[in-house]
């Protein structure tokens, strides 16, 4: 197995590009050396900035198997590294009773009955290339969970008391998210290449719009990418992120609008605003023409 890789930065930004994600220079740098040196990357940043799609572009951009681990809290081992058959364990202690034979604890902990969860598929992986693993939201899981994952990111190895390590023929291309819910530690951080990805400025935005929702008018994507700036200055409990835009550009354009229009916008209003104070607070900056240039 090979690790294929990129061969500059224009090569990162065209690849993903044919795979309909504009890259930043600083974000394709980053993708760049991760995939180079064989490191995890960890991507932090505001909810809805385009984190997790960048995993799945990568995997698509190396034409190679995407493998997610889905955060949340009390996510441990059995869930992301291994498991027992404990069901087929139990079915061949009946099966050697019957034939009056016995079954000794090394006959039940064998490769037979291993259920490998999301990491240790990964690095069991065979293929022609290695997967992009994505362990997604790793701030939702517990603190806990992180220690378990220092051995895989350091070592591209996991290691099965009863059986011994298991390490990847190539380390995988790993990419680890974060909305940073709370603070990583020091341990995981340092195992990791770092990037911070922000929301995209006024320019890159648009253009993301117009390739993401093609079918939308021109006016009317400039004008939601200057009301969500705007609406991200607000004190919001759910500042809109890129996605919330691609959904919101994406509904009004299914309503027919052609410029944002406040009756338009406010039928479409749960696209960008996620709770009821936001919902008045956007509402609000509707209304305010001092804000944002006027909404018919």
């Amino acid at each position: 197995m090979v690790r294929h890789g990129f061969v500059d930065l224009a090569d990162v930004v065209r690849r993903f590009d044919a795979q309909d994600y504009l890259l930043d220079e600083g974000t394709a740098s980053a993708v760049h050396l991760a995939v180079a040196l064989g490191r995890p990357l960890l991507l932090e940043g505001e909810p809805g900035v385009g984190k997790t799609t960048a995993a799945k572009a990568l995997a698509a951009a190396l034409g190679t198997t995407l493998i997610r681990l889905q955060c949340y809290e009390g996510l441990g081992a059995a869930e992301a590294l291994y498991d027992w058959n404990y069901q087929r364990q139990l079915l061949a202690v009946r099966m050697a009773e019957s034939r009056a034979d016995r079954l000794d604890e090394s006959d039940l902990f064998t490769e037979e009955f291993l259920l490998p969860r999301p990491i240790l598929r990964c690095v069991r992986h065979r293929g022609p290339a290695a997967p992009v693993l994505l362990v997604d939201e790793i701030d939702r899981a517990d603190d806990e969970f992180e220690a378990l994952l220092l051995e895989f990111l350091g070592e591209s190895s996991v290691t099965v008391p009863e059986l011994g390590t298991f390490t990847a023929e190539t380390p995988p291309v790993v990419v680890l998210t974060s909305n940073r819910s709370r603070d990583l530690h020091d341990a995981l951080r340092r195992r990791c290449l770092y990037h911070w990805i922000d929301y995209p400025k006024p320019e890159r935005a648009v253009a993301i719009l117009r390739r993401i929702v093609p079918e939308a008018n021109a006016a009317l994507i400039d004008q939601v990418t200057e009301f969500v700036g705007a609406a991200r200055e607000l004190d919001l409990d759910k500042p809109p992120g890129l996605a919330e835009s691609i959904d919101w550009v994406a509904a009004l354009a299914a309503l027919g609008a052609t410029e944002l229009g406040r009756a338009d916008a406010v039928a479409s209003l749960g696209a960008i605003a996620k709770t009821p104070d936001d919902r008045d607070a956007v509402l609000a900056l509707l209304d305010d023409g001092n804000r944002v240039g006027p909404v018919p």
